[in-house]
């Protein structure tokens, strides 16, 4: 059993930049890959960054390719979302969520077991 809880959204102009940080309790952290994910209203969860166990691997929507930073810290069983640059198109809600069976995690959102809440991003333009 995972527990997963997100922190850090916000409203922010477009330009800036926020954190976000999702805080991770059960199973050992490091046994399993986590991922951000989101859902704008009217759409479908989309996959925003990946990071695998270790991780030693990151991966990203091309979306944010270059203005998102996926993370994690094992010893504080915490991950984060670094955003900059924001567009009005990231306005969404932001969802972290754990992968139990793959290492590197995917960007698939049925291959992920738990789920947090989710946390609100607007970025005005």
């Amino acid at each position: 059993q995972v527990q997963l809880v997100e922190s850090g959204g916000g409203l922010v102009q477009a330009g800036g930049s926020l954190r976000l940080s999702c805080a991770a309790s059960g199973r050992t952290f490091s046994t399993y890959a986590m991922g951000w994910f989101r859902q704008a209203p009217g759409k479908e969860r989309s996959f925003v960054a990946g990071i695998s166990r270790s991780g030693s691997s990151q991966y990203y929507a091309d979306s944010v390719k270059g203005r998102f930073t996926i993370s994690r810290d094992n010893a504080e069983n915490m991950v984060y979302l670094q955003m900059n640059s924001l567009k009005p198109e990231d306005t969404a809600v932001y969802y972290c969520a754990a992968d139990l069976d793959n290492p590197h995690g995917s960007k698939w959102d049925v291959e992920y077991d738990y789920w947090g809440q989710g946390t609100q991003v607007t970025v005005s333009s």
